[in-house]
Order: structure tokens, then sequence, then C-alpha cells
């Protein structure tokens, strides 16, 4: 982020699930001046605000995220209570007010609706436009993947032998590649599962931890649910339950370049007697789940809701598009290119698929 000049400033952020947070500030050589902190949010005793206000002022404009809220905390009473809001959600916004952080509202968005690709296209696809948006060549984008073929998608950490059965996955043709954010093994089918990839720059999570980031990115995906007549939460860290049981879960993965990457994957309808056969699903894995079967911990979206996958993708893109006002676009030929060009180099090599053998 370039250096904050001098002048008047103005943020605000919206806690999820919380209360706003507003700021107004000035910033006089460098440092943060006459510091106002506001919001519908509660905070006791009253005059916990003013220490707020103090602790916030004087401090560099070029303060990280976790200095401001560390700023914040130690000048607070310890029996200031703050309620709707905390020293992060704080920090947020005025990393906001800096230009430091943005919001969902600073950028113009792009949808690039279910293209079916090749799996090992997928995920290289995956990293070229997280390398897109970095580069200002490509607006931050939502895309819907589409399957060609039975595959397993490992996380990028996760020991091959130990996440696949080969037997299974020969005896099913199901293709295993690994993508380069972390997370467990997806199993897919044409139909099955609903995936979709954000490409977002890093400004954008400024400041939230890995653990609030995933609520926060997915906050339209509860609306487009509920929208479906579905009540959805996240179940830390990155699983997406209802009371029914699992329906999916995310990924993510932050690039050098200032681009994030976060995916999901959804189960429509999947196959869990074929899953368990090509997917090495073990008792530790299931141990801290509240359950003794893989086929039980996932309820499929289709169940849930009765409606085709395409209604659902349907209520997603528009959810997005109407609350983001994002446009809807395609890949270009040069992304292809690029996506190809990685498949041959790294995403098809024995070196990537094994280097956690």
């Amino acid at each position: 982020m370039s250096e904050a000049h001098d002048g008047s400033r103005h943020g605000e952020y919206k806690v999820p699930g919380g209360k706003l947070v507003v700021v107004d500030l000035d910033v006089k050589n460098g440092v943060l001046d006459t510091v106002s902190l506001s919001g519908d949010f509660f905070l006791e005793p009253d005059d916990a605000l003013d220490e707020i206000n103090a602790a916030l002022t004087g401090l560099s404009a070029e303060s990280s995220a976790e200095q401001i809220a560390d700023a914040v905390r130690s000048r607070l009473r310890p029996d200031a209570v703050l309620f709707g809001f905390s020293p992060e959600a704080v920090a947020i916004t005025v990393r906001r007010a800096l230009a430091k952080a943005t919001s969902w509202g600073d950028h113009e968005w792009e949808i690039i609706p279910p293209t079916a690709l090749s799996t090992h296209m997928h995920v290289a696809m995956d990293e070229v436009l997280a390398e897109e948006v970095a580069a200002g060549r490509r607006n931050p984008t939502l895309r819907f993947w589409e399957w060609e073929s039975p595959s397993v998608v490992i996380g990028s950490f996760q020991s091959l032998r130990n996440e696949v059965d080969p037997e299974g996955a020969e005896r099913h043709g199901v293709t295993v590649v690994r993508r380069i954010s972390g997370g467990g093994a997806m199993f897919m089918e044409h139909g099955n599962a609903i995936t979709y990839s954000l490409y977002v720059p890093q400004s954008l999570v400024d400041g939230l931890s890995f653990a609030d980031s995933y609520p926060f990115l997915d906050a339209w995906v509860m609306e487009s649910l509920e929208r479906l007549g579905i009540k959805a939460w996240y179940q830390p860290l990155n699983d997406i339950a209802t009371d029914q049981g699992k329906i999916g879960g995310a990924a993510q993965k932050r690039l050098s370049s200032g681009a994030m990457l976060h995916h999901v994957t959804m189960s429509y309808d999947i196959d869990a007697d074929k899953m368990v056969q090509v997917l090495r699903i073990g008792k530790e894995k299931l141990s801290d789940k509240g359950t003794r079967s893989a086929k039980k911990r996932v309820d499929p979206l289709r169940r849930q809701t009765g409606l085709s996958r395409e209604e659902i993708l349907d209520t997603m893109m528009q959810t997005f598009a109407a609350r983001y006002g994002a446009r809807t676009t395609g890949i270009s030929d040069a992304e292809m290119e690029r996506a190809a060009e990685k498949v041959a180099a790294k995403f098809d090599t024995p070196e990537w698929i094994n280097r956690v053998p």
C-alpha cells in the first residue's frame, strides 16, 4: 500500500454479525490526529471511548492492523466491555480510512459463470486469475467451476497416499490433482457439486484473522442459501454446515503478490458410496465431527432444497451480482493459454502431485 498523505479521512466497517464502526481522523506529519470513533456498538464504561481515541492518536499512519489493535487493547481498562465490535474491528476501520484496507464497495466485481475445464486446468486457472487480479489486469472475480470428469482435488499439504485409494480411483476413472490451497480432499463428478473461487486483493481482508476471513468472504453465500430456504453457518475453521449436516468446505491461499484465492465446494448430489471407495476417510478425521460415517456427515443441497443444481447456481450468481454490482464476464484466451502452460509445467507433473507422497 502507498504511504498515507496528510489530510482528513473517514472509514467504516460493519462487523459480520456485529455493529457498524466508524472513524474520522486527520493525518498530520504521518501520524493520526483528532481521532473520533463512533458507531452503533455498545461500550462500557462511557469514557472507554475516550481511551480508544487517545490510543489511536499519535500512531503512525503506516501502523499495521495488529499494531493498531494492540494499541487499543493496551489502553483500555481491564473492566471495559466492547459489545458488537473489538480492537481488531477498530483497526480495520482505521486502515480503511487510511486506504490501507478496502471494502467490497471499493472494487468492481466480475462473475465467470460455470465453465467446463479439465480438473488440471481448474486448479491452474485459480493461480492464473489470482495473479491477474494482483497485477491489476483483472477486477476481483467470482468464478464457478464446471466438472468434465470424476476427480479428486487434494489440498496443497495433504499426503497423496493417505488421502486417495489408488485402486478405487482407477476403478471409477477418477483423476487426482493437487491444488495450491490447503484444506482437505474434494471428490467431484459432473453435476454433483457446486464449486466456486474468489480472487481478491488481500486489502479486502486486511486486519481479519484467517478464521474471520472465511465467513466474511462468504456472507453472500449465506444470503443465497437463505433465499433457498437453508439456514447455514460456518463451523470453524472452514466447514459450511446446517442442522442437517455439512454441505461444504472452504480453502484459501494468500499469494506473495498481494492477491488471495478463496474457494468453496458444496455437495449437491454426491455419490457417498463411491466417495468412500476413492477417499481414505479415516476414523481420526471423523473423530471430532460427531459422526462415525463419512456418508452421514455430508448432506447434499439437492435433498435439502429439492431444486436443480442450475437453480441454485442462478440464485448464487444473482445474489452476488445484486449485492456487489458484479457484471458477467469470461476467461480470456490469454488466461486460458497461461493456465495450459501451468498445467504442463506444474499441475500435471509427478513432482507436483507427489510433493507430499
